[in-house]
């Protein structure tokens, strides 16, 4: 089995859009707000959203499962208040459900957090027990930016987010760090933020002793890491002149990496530095790098082909990569079957 730890819906239903299009709307007239029960999608409008997508892609590329969770740049924490982003998240985590429930071979859920700029991380305990518990998800998105590009809320090692990381603890389920939109102008939202958001939780980590207040807490840094694998060296040096212990004693129980990199290049990088017990293989495919590359011919997503042509990888690293260091990572994933 290949499980691809990193998928988003990012190919729901109009409604979907048309709902919060409505729901952000009535920030202005509260009186526009609509009902929970307003949005309708059957489900053969669920299943003709992935026939021809992400199931489709599947089938084509060679992969199993996906861990799968609502679109990471609609999460819009920065959007409303806390009550926005709570009706926000139960709804896109139903849909979530409703797919893994329809496509149980196929997908795995992952939850997203209703999280909202300068409103304790507490906030979101009762979302993530309610899809662990009852939707079986295995996981969560969580945010480090709520404020959508500006930063105000305490970093990740902060004890604003321990309530949070106990819950996680004792559910056993470990947290994906991804961003949403950018507001900021500064920050293209996939180009920028989310490699900015990934390079930044990984230095956060570096400089704290979080892992030893929690250590059996587990973070998956998408995009291959953003810009750490590059720096590996400058983080080795930066933990050293700190008189930090080393990355693989001080991280690398609890850090782990996807292979949403999209050139081989780039992944031959991320597998030569990263340990392979630390790597997960995603694509993140129908997301943020949709095209073909004219230079080979094959979509840039396709982050498979691209580890299946480094004859060098062992073959018991292949079967960490693929399969085996996802169901360590998300146990609740194993545990199911």
């Amino acid at each position: 089995m290949i499980i691809d730890c990193h998928g988003h819906y990012t190919t729901a239903p109009k409604a979907l859009e048309q709902f919060r299009k409505r729901q952000i709307d009535a920030l202005k007239d509260p009186a526009l707000s609509p009902a929970r029960d307003s949005m309708r999608i059957s489900d053969d409008e669920l299943r003709d959203s992935l026939e021809g997508a992400q199931l489709r892609l599947q089938r084509e590329r060679g992969t199993d499962r996906t861990i799968f969770s609502p679109r990471a740049g609609g999460m819009g924490h920065h959007i409303g208040n806390a009550d926005t982003s709570a009706l926000w998240s139960g709804i896109c985590n139903e849909l979530i459900h409703r797919i893994c429930t329809l496509y149980p071979d196929n997908f795995t859920g992952v939850c997203q957090l209703p999280q909202s700029p300068g409103v304790r991380p507490d906030n979101c305990i009762a979302e993530l027990e309610r899809c662990v518990t009852q939707y079986g998800f295995v996981g969560c998105n969580l945010n480090p930016d709520p404020s959508g590009g500006y930063w105000t809320d305490p970093p990740l090692t902060d004890r604003w987010w321990y309530p949070l990381y106990e819950r996680m603890v004792a559910l056993d389920v470990p947290a994906m760090v991804h961003v949403s939109a950018s507001c900021n102008p500064n920050f293209h939202f996939t180009g920028a933020h989310y490699i900015n958001a990934d390079t930044s939780a990984f230095m956060q980590f570096l400089t704290s002793d979080l892992f030893k207040d929690f250590p059996t807490l587990r973070f998956i840094i998408p995009h291959g890491g953003g810009a750490v694998p590059y720096h590996w060296g400058r983080y080795r040096g930066i933990a050293q002149d700190m008189g930090r212990p080393p990355l693989a004693e001080l991280l690398l129980n609890n850090v782990f990496f996807d292979t949403c990199v999209y050139h081989r290049p780039g992944i031959e990088l991320l597998l030569r530095v990263i340990p392979a017990d630390n790597i997960l293989f995603a694509s993140e495919m129908v997301g943020a790098v949709r095209g073909i590359d004219p230079q080979t011919g094959h979509h840039y997503d396709d982050t498979k082909r691209y580890i299946d042509a480094l004859d060098w990888v062992a073959a018991e690293d292949r079967e960490k990569i693929f399969r085996g260091n996802a169901l360590k990572v998300y146990p609740r994933m194993a545990q199911q079957g």
